[in-house]
């Protein structure tokens, strides 16, 4: 099989939810597809790292004009070059909002140019659309979007974001839960997979893994783990922005000798087993990855009622799930399962069952190889 040419249009490459199940699919698709993946922050492409070496993948460099930006100002030039660059590809797959231009263009050029098929991911939004969704960004979403062959979300509230307000056909929209590898989780979890990590007796790790952004609230979390007792210490697996922020908010509260924070660390099934407990403190969530691997596990889970994420643990972790306003209802809840051994353990026996009969990566990517191979009008890609 000669191998299918696909472009990647990315918000940022940096390594985040979207960006690992992108890197997995990649992986999992091997040499049957060579790779280009363009993102709209040139600089972010720290996902890189994760792509299996024996993948085809490019990044050309537009500073050398090797491809058009997909950053700047929506103009007719601009969407003529990005539909130029695209006519050499079999299949367009573009994710969030700050690859809009690209969908844009694609939806402007297609008919003329005959353009390959584009599909859409969306998986969230950033911090500024918290509280509620920019009417401009929703507007240029329901023209950009005319075109595409699908609109791909991990979510149940995304999906009805897709059809109520961005007016898409209920055909045109797929959601797909995203999967992980869950074998890889049931191997025993090594201290020195997370640097700085120790644990003595009667101590509970509460844990999590995110970009170290404000849409994180990561500060909260911290505020939490600050009351929960001296027993109780927090793990961040993360880079971001507002790492001094959190360090800061740990000193504040006499509480740093109970932080480690060694910043980004691949592969997070070699080490999310060491937590006692996971934790959200997000503002803005959809399906969050993080959560999935902490399931898979055998975890239970703290976290904002943000996204799908109530619906995605089990009955017995529900009462764990606080509104995010709820600065006080979130450290009670932390308090409750660090201080309560037995529950953590059922809780995150079930927590585990719900991963193995739900979010397994095979029926993932088995979806995603049928969905692009039916674009591209590819049994063969179909049936990898």
């Amino acid at each position: 099989m000669k191998p299918v040419q696909i472009l990647h249009l990315h918000s940022s490459f940096d390594l985040g939810g979207k960006e690992a199940r992108a890197v997995q699919l990649m992986n999992a698709f091997g040499k049957s597809a060579h790779h280009t993946i363009i993102s709209a922050v040139p600089d972010a492409m720290s996902a890189r790292d994760a792509i299996d070496k024996k993948i085809n993948v490019d990044f050309p460099d537009e500073t050398k004009g090797e491809s058009p930006p997909l950053h700047g100002r929506p103009a007719i030039k601009r969407y003529q070059q990005i539909s130029d660059y695209m006519e050499q590809f079999d299949l367009i797959l573009s994710y969030n909002w700050g690859s809009m231009d690209g969908v844009m263009a694609h939806t402007i050029y297609s008919q003329k140019k005959g353009l390959a098929p584009l599909i859409h991911h969306e998986d969230g939004f950033n911090h500024d659309e918290i509280d509620k969704l920019n009417w401009k960004r929703n507007y240029f979403r329901m023209i950009a979007l005319q075109r595409s062959h699908k609109l791909v979300v991990p979510s149940q509230i995304l999906e009805d974001i897709a059809q109520k307000v961005w007016k898409q056909p209920q055909a045109r929209v797929i959601r797909i839960s995203n999967g992980i590898a869950l074998p890889k989780y049931q191997k025993k979890a090594q201290f020195g997979a997370f640097p700085g990590l120790k644990k003595r007796d009667g101590e509970v790790i509460v844990g999590t893994v995110a970009g170290l952004r404000p849409v994180k609230n990561l500060t909260k979390l911290v505020r939490a783990v600050a009351v929960a007792g001296d027993h109780v210490k927090l793990a961040i697996a993360g880079e971001g922005p507002d790492k001094e922020l959190i360090l800061a908010e740990a000193s504040r509260l006499g509480m740093s000798e109970r932080l480690i924070m060694p910043g980004f660390l691949r592969d997070p099934s070699r080490f999310i087993g060491l937590f006692d407990i996971f934790a959200l403190s997000s503002l803005s969530e959809q399906f969050p990855i993080s959560l999935v691997e902490a399931m898979a596990a055998g975890i239970p889970a703290l976290s904002t009622d943000v996204g799908d994420v109530r619906n995605m643990v089990s009955a017995s972790n529900k009462d764990f799930i606080v509104d995010k306003q709820d600065q006080e209802g979130f450290a009670k809840a932390l308090q409750i399962l660090a201080n309560d051994s037995d529950l953590r353990k059922k809780i995150g026996k079930d927590n585990w069952q719900i991963a193995q009969d739900e979010f397994d990566e095979k029926v993932m990517i088995a979806r995603y190889k049928k969905l692009y191979g039916a674009a591209m009008n590819n049994q063969e890609f179909s049936a990898l």
